[in-house]
C-alpha cells in the first residue's frame, strides 16, 4: 500500500509536466480530462445499457470520491488559509445557494422530466461551480488538483451514461443526444480554465472562501442527487464502491 500511495503522490507533479509537453496549459488539460468523461459516458450509453445495480455502484463510487475531494482538496485547505468564520460562512453559502438553485430548477422543469434536456442543464448546473473550483485549486501551489479531476471524472461518467440511455428512450436521436452532451462537456470543461483565469491574482483569503463555497455546493449535490440515486437499490456492491471512491481520491490528494 505504501508503494501505491507513493505512486499516487508522484502523479501530481507528473500532471504538471504533461501539459507543457503536449502544448496545452494545465487548466485546459484538466478541463479536457473532466469534460471527456461526459463524452465517454454518452458514447458508451448509445451501445450499452448497464444494470440498475451497476449504475448504483458507479454513482456510489463517484459519491465516495467527491466526499474526499471536497473535504481534503477544498474545505480542509480553505480552513488552513482562511479564517474559520469566512470559510464556514462560504461553505454554508455554497450549500444553501446550490440547494436553492437546484430546487428552483426542478420546479421550473417539473413537467419536462429528468430524462429530457433538463438533465443536460442539471449536469451543467452541478459541473460549472465544481470545475471552476478546480481552476482555482490550480492557482495555488498546495495541490495539483489531481484528486478533484479524478472525482469529477468518476461523477461525470455515470451521469452521462445513464442520461444518454434515458434520452434515447425518450425518443431523442443518437446525434442529438451525443451532441447535447458534447456541448455540456465543453461548458463544464471550460469552467476549469475560466476559474483559473478569472481569479488569478486574487488574495489567499478570497480563494479560500471560493474553495469552501464550492465544497459546500458539492456536499449539497451529493445529498440531493448523487447518494439518493446511488442507494435507490442498496447492495453490498454500492457499499464497497463508496469506500473505493473515497480511497481513490485520498491516495491522489
Amino acid at each position: 500500500m505504501d508503494g501505491v500511495a507513493s505512486l499516487a503522490v508522484q502523479l501530481g507533479p507528473s500532471a504538471r509536466v504533461l501539459g507543457p509537453l503536449i502544448g496545452l496549459p494545465e487548466p485546459i488539460l484538466y478541463g479536457i480530462a473532466s469534460g471527456v468523461a461526459l463524452l465517454i459516458g454518452s458514447l458508451l450509453g448509445v451501445v450499452w445499457s448497464p444494470s440498475d445495480r451497476l449504475m448504483g455502484a458507479l454513482l456510489a463510487f463517484a459519491g465516495g470520491a467527491l466526499v474526499t475531494a471536497a473535504a481534503y482538496e477544498l474545505i480542509e485547505r480553505a480552513f488552513q488559509v482562511g479564517g474559520q468564520w469566512l470559510v464556514a460562512g462560504s461553505l454554508m453559502a455554497g450549500a444553501i445557494i446550490f440547494a436553492g438553485a437546484d430546487f428552483a430548477f426542478k420546479e421550473f422543469t417539473s413537467g419536462e422530466g429528468e430524462s429530457r434536456w433538463s438533465l443536460l442543464a442539471s449536469v451543467t448546473l452541478d459541473g460549472v461551480p465544481e470545475n471552476a473550483a478546480l481552476g482555482i485549486v490550480l492557482l495555488g501551489s498546495s495541490g495539483a488538483g489531481l484528486a478533484l479531476v479524478a472525482a469529477f471524472f468518476a461523477s461525470n461518467f455515470p451521469q452521462a451514461l445513464g442520461g444518454t440511455e434515458a434520452m434515447l428512450e425518450d425518443g431523442y436521436g443518437t446525434w442529438k443526444t451525443v451532441g447535447g452532451w458534447f456541448v455540456v462537456a465543453v461548458v463544464v470543461g471550460g469552467s476549469v480554465w475560466a476559474g483559473n483565469v478569472l481569479f488569478a491574482g486574487t488574495g489567499a483569503a478570497v480563494l479560500a472562501g471560493l474553495r469552501a463555497f464550492a465544497g459546500g455546493a458539492i456536499l449539497a449535490s451529493l445529498a440531493d442527487e448523487v447518494f439518493p440515486d446511488a442507494y435507490e437499490d442498496v447492495s453490498s456492491l454500492t457499499a464497497v464502491a463508496t469506500a473505493l471512491g473515497f480511497l481513490m481520491t485520498h491516495l491522489l490528494k
